[in-house]
């Protein structure tokens, strides 16, 4: 709609929010494809969250091992190899568009970033090790749990951590609620 400053256009909050939400994805989902991105950054953070995911099993079996992206059991040999779309970075990247193209103060955005990044990747973690023992145990509910119910979880970890996040915002300058600070931007 047009207003009094000589004919601009002024987007829409809602809709200038998910412009930047929609065009800050493209742009790290495009990083995330070229290959500089694979071998610098998906790769090692892949093997990392193996590495990790392996560590925190082994307090309570230590039956376990990792080799690169791959967590084995040693007494039965099944494994797990975490691909693409299991690391989290997907899920992550959401996030990070979601904080960026919300209109916040720039340290309230950095807050949001780093504790929202451990708390899907720590959830993601778990996601691991659950379905390390579930592929153990049963083939059929491994497959349903990994294709549906933690894809959907995840996903659900990154909507509550940014509403956790909006929340948190400090009030507007008139008192406005975050939501309303949306509406006003």
């Amino acid at each position: 709609a047009a207003n009094g400053d000589g004919g601009r256009v002024r987007i829409a909050p809602v809709l200038r929010f998910f412009i930047l939400f929609v065009v800050i994805q493209a742009v790290l989902f495009g990083l995330e494809l070229t290959p500089w991105a694979q071998t610098h950054f998906v790769e090692p953070w892949t093997n990392t969250l193996a590495a990790i995911s392996t560590w925190l099993t082994t307090v309570f079996d230590p039956n376990v091992a990792a080799a690169g992206k791959i967590m084995r059991s040693t007494t039965n040999g099944f494994a797990v190899s975490i691909e693409a779309g299991c690391n989290g970075i997907e899920a992550t990247i959401v996030l990070v568009a979601a904080i960026l193209a919300f209109p916040a103060p720039w340290m309230h955005k950095l807050i949001g970033l780093v504790s929202g990044i451990v708390a899907v990747q720590g959830l993601n973690v778990v996601r691991v090790i659950s379905l390390f023992y579930l592929g153990q145990w049963d083939r059929q509910w491994f497959e349903w749990a990994h294709l549906y119910v933690w894809q959907a979880l995840i996903m659900l970890d990154v909507l509550i951590v940014w509403l956790i996040w909006v929340r948190t915002l400090p009030k507007g300058g008139g008192g406005a609620s975050p939501p309303a600070a949306l509406a006003a931007a």
